[in-house]
């Protein structure tokens, strides 16, 4: 691979953050090539061959052309889903797992490319159990936390740990009244428990009696740590009621932070933080596609060049 070889982004049409780091990769003069997979095979081609030394070919949109030998980096953020409208509920099927595992085998599959993240490790780090098993093995500290679709369990689980919040174990798309929504994170108490929980899987965590919460962010080698102060259980909720100041990583968490990465192979991550009233950092989640971004514009981090130096491989 030479180093005039192109970035892939991949990600969906409306993706601010992805356009952030675009723009400056083209202002360093490197060439990128931005698609969406789920633009396959309407706006988006494959023609890829498997030879003794990987995976050659191209991939095409209607501007640009990559050299699937030459890609340097593949910075995967949120690509849509594939999809098959004209198809019967049958073809169309058989016609998104040939696009899956053909088209998302061959991105998964370039030589010597760097992922930001493999798209492979990214699923394997949002599942929630898998996370939060790997944080306990890193040495983070965890709430107490259950997952279970045991009605009894979980008024047990929440009379022990009292107060006890729950949480989604995934963020699927939700509608209510055909609007987009999300299920939030809130306390639930035992008396709230009802058959209902029996219907599918459940995570329930003892509440962190917080003072403020911490987005760590690690871009390859750098790590952005910063406190956001609000009222909020959730501060996703109402981003205009927070407060944020950049601080030191309390000792032992940089170390942790890279063994969960390197659990995961990852190279990027969103570290989610709960800090108590003892100033004991309590470790919630990490997304490894997570925003990042308008930290920046909060804080004056240099996190765009430190991403735009992970993919143009400046740095490992």
């Amino acid at each position: 691979m030479t180093d005039a070889g192109p970035v892939l982004v991949v990600t969906n049409l409306d993706d601010p953050t992805a356009d952030v780091v675009i723009s400056e990769l083209h202002d360093r003069e490197v060439p990128v090539v931005k698609l969406d997979s789920g633009d396959f095979p309407y706006a988006l081609s494959v023609a890829a061959t498997i030879t003794s030394t990987g995976v050659e070919g191209t991939l095409s949109t209607p501007s640009r052309t990559a050299d699937l030998a030459k890609v340097r980096s593949l910075y995967y953020r949120r690509p849509s889903g594939f999809a098959f409208p004209h198809l019967n509920d049958q073809d169309a099927r058989f016609a998104v797992a040939q696009a899956r595992y053909g088209l998302g085998g061959v991105l998964a599959s370039l030589p010597d490319c760097r992922y930001v993240n493999h798209p492979h490790r990214i699923g394997d780090a949002e599942f929630k159990p898998s996370g939060l098993a790997a944080a306990a093995s890193s040495g983070f500290r965890l709430p107490p936390t259950t997952i279970t679709s045991d009605p009894d369990a979980a008024r047990a689980f929440i009379k022990q740990h009292c107060p006890v919040i729950y949480k989604p174990l995934s963020a699927p798309l939700y509608r209510l009244d055909g609007i987009s929504s999300t299920v939030k994170v809130a306390e639930v108490a035992a008396d709230d428990i009802d058959e209902a929980v029996a219907g599918t899987a459940h995570l329930f965590q003892q509440r962190v009696d917080k003072t403020a919460d911490v987005r760590v962010t690690v871009i390859g080698e750098q790590v952005f740590a910063v406190r956001i102060d609000s009222d909020l259980l959730d501060w996703r909720t109402a981003y205009d009621r927070l407060t944020y100041t950049v601080v030191p990583l309390p000792h032992g968490v940089a170390e942790s932070l890279y063994a969960y990465l390197s659990h995961f192979g990852l190279v990027f991550g969103a570290f989610d933080f709960a800090i108590d009233r003892e100033d004991r950092w309590w470790f919630l989640e990490c997304n490894p596609s997570g925003q990042w971004y308008w930290l920046e514009l909060e804080t004056s981090l240099p996190m765009l060049a430190a991403m735009a130096d992970l993919l143009e491989r400046r740095s490992r």
